[in-house]
């Protein structure tokens, strides 16, 4: 009897692994277990013990590397002593929240009144306002951090002559250039292209039967947009309102470049991100640093879970259960022309003047000051007076700065190939165990990552390298190909998920009748019918890698390891020339692949919001 349940189980066994679904299912959900989970962990426990002999120094009381301690979350938070938690948690904090705040309003508002018009209006030149209103989302984040201090430093403030200064003379407050404004300014407008893409979509494809009713009802203009469409809204606002809020909050790269002050300015900007990092880097507080990633962690996935549950309380948004083909345009009358153009050079000032700052101030040995132009910062052999590094020389000459171009290249490509091919197979497994918990358990902790904010990631994996049986990794570039494999997985997964979900079972289901193995179904039938979905789940993790500092920069331990960690400490030297060139090309080289992305899919960022 016992025999014969042995053979049961094991026959049993052999069926659900004869299964590629399953097999693929199980590899994948202990690959997530050691990738994501274990690696959460660490850091958990790394906030709960002494990390190294300087935090025992620092901590006392007999204190030993490896111990057990609460001193990391009761000091954070609670230490009274010369103010300490107030200055190293509790004011960044607040300062970071209403950076975010600040940044939501910018967005959702820039962006929402852009989709109105979009949309809604008979407004001209719907196609090239909607095609470049999304170009500062695709810039990294940081490069419109970057273009607000080249538009707005002045000599009044000592930071060198802007472009606004050397046009017309002004020269605004250092508030308005560094800190708390500037900040929130650059994330929103960032974002704004993200509000418009949500917000764009659910007016574009709302039923115009609606307004039309409310116009017959004779109902006002005003009461039509705030009694129908903005509650059909709703949803995507509260979406970006929660996500952009999310991501904000735990912006690293914008306060980096933007929370520059004079000794006696008062102008004390410091985020919760950039303190995050200033207590990792010291040896002694590691710990402390620690704990603020477990926080900014939890922050993210409680306003994400808040997201779902507002938007999955209401099961359904549909009004109606048809769909209207007209589409109800509000007439602009004369004002039309006008609007279109205000908007036009609004648009075209933040999308394009960025790319023009760029190679402006790379050229310019004084910045604003034309009689002293000069290439020296792209194609000089000699290193460049002022700076405190020998090494600087021309970035079209520089070694340093094509060994990091090369590296940032070689890591995405590899990124993209091991996060694409993951994410296929997850979509595969998925889509073919819907429904089943191990496919939704593995479907939830490969988008976990996209919960976790970058720094805060990046955090996660420095904890297991300082963790024994993992020092190998500390520093290595195997583990800033792991990191970003896990980070920019959840683009690929879910684009595979989706792509899968699309197709009817019956076409893998005829293919096993001819006895076709499962890689040729793969190979020859499924990656060929959603080759363009695929191939995103590839390119977009290209773009998001070669375009990413915060993820790194507590992960390398040169300078020189990546194009962005040299962009950032030529800027932190004063060698702004250099890093605006820098720059230029990081962004140069994201725009090409973008552009092969829309080439090789046939989708635009845009597409289905109106630019077309």
């Amino acid at each position: 009897m016992q025999k014969k349940n042995t053979k049961n189980a094991g026959n049993a066994v052999r069926s659900y692994f004869s299964k590629p679904a399953n097999v693929i299912t199980v590899v994948f959900l202990i690959i997530l277990i050691l990738t994501v989970v274990l690696p959460l962990c660490t850091l958990l426990i790394g906030s709960f013990k002494v990390n190294g002999n300087q935090e025992a120094i620092y901590i006392g009381g007999g204190a030993a590397d490896g111990d057990f301690t609460f001193h990391h979350w009761t000091e954070l938070l609670t230490s009274k002593d010369f103010d300490y938690a107030s200055i190293k948690f509790w004011t960044p904090l607040a300062q970071s929240a209403m950076m975010a705040g600040l940044a939501c309003l910018v967005a959702v508002s820039f962006g929402g009144v852009v989709a109105w018009f979009i949309t809604r209006s008979d407004l001209p030149g719907k196609r090239f306002i909607s095609t470049v209103f999304v170009f500062p989302y695709i810039m990294p984040s940081w490069s419109m951090a970057m273009f607000w201090e080249n538009f707005f430093k002045n000599t009044g403030i000592n930071a060198g002559k802007g472009i606004l200064q050397a046009a017309t003379g002004i020269c605004v407050p250092e508030s308005a250039v560094y800190g708390l404004f500037p900040c929130a300014m650059s994330l929103g407008l960032h974002y704004a292209p993200f509000a418009y893409i949500l917000i764009g979509g659910i007016l574009r494809n709302m039923d115009a039967n609606l307004e039309e009713a409310a116009t017959v009802l004779k109902a006002s203009r005003a009461k039509i947009l705030y009694k129908i469409t903005l509650p059909i809204v709703m949803p995507a606002l509260i979406s970006t309102v929660l996500l952009v809020f999310s991501s904000s909050i735990s912006s690293f790269t914008v306060p980096f470049f933007l929370n520059k002050s004079s000794i006696n300015s008062g102008n004390n900007f410091i985020s919760i991100s950039v303190q995050m990092r200033s207590l990792i880097n010291t040896g002694f507080t590691k710990g402390q640093g620690y704990v603020v990633a477990i926080v900014l962690m939890v922050f993210s996935i409680a306003i994400l879970t808040l997201n779902n549950w507002v938007t999955g309380k209401r099961k359904s948004f549909t009004t109606v259960t048809g769909k209207s083909g007209q589409v109800s345009l509000v007439k602009l009358g004369k004002a039309k022309k006008p609007i279109a153009i205000i908007m036009t050079i609004i648009v075209a000032f933040f999308a394009i003047m960025p790319l023009l700052s760029f190679a402006m101030e790379s050229v310019l040995e004084v910045p604003g000051d034309w009689s002293t132009f000069t290439l020296r910062y792209w194609i000089s052999s000699e290193p460049f007076e002022g700076s405190n590094k020998g090494d600087t020389i021309g970035i079209l000459r520089s070694s340093i700065m094509w060994q990091a171009m090369g590296r940032s290249l070689l890591l995405s490509a590899l990124v993209s190939l091991i996060a694409g091919t993951f994410g296929i197979l997850i979509g595969y497994a998925v889509a073919s165990k819907r429904g089943s918990r191990a496919a939704t358990l593995v479907s939830n902790l490969a988008f976990l990552p996209y919960l976790i904010p970058s720094m805060s990631f990046g955090a996660v994996y420095l904890a297991l390298s300082y963790t024994k049986g993992f020092t190998w990794l500390d520093g290595s570039f195997i583990l800033l190909l792991l990191v970003g494999s896990i980070k920019f997985m959840p683009f690929a997964s879910r684009t595979g998920t989706n792509a899968m979900l699309q197709l009817s079972g019956e076409i893998e289901e005829a293919a096993i009748i001819m006895r076709a193995p499962w890689w040729k179904r793969m190979t020859k039938i499924l990656f060929p019918i959603q080759k363009s979905s695929f191939i995103s789940g590839y390119l977009l993790p290209f773009i998001s890698c070669m375009r990413e500092m915060s993820l790194f920069v507590l992960l390398v331990i040169s300078y020189q390891t990546l194009v962005t960690t040299v962009l950032s400490e030529y800027s932190r030297t004063g060698l702004s020339q250099a890093s605006n060139a820098i720059n230029l090309l990081i962004i140069i080289v994201v725009l090409i692949v973008q552009f092969v992305v829309n080439k090789l899919t046939g989708a635009s960022i845009d597409k289905g919001v109106g630019g077309n």
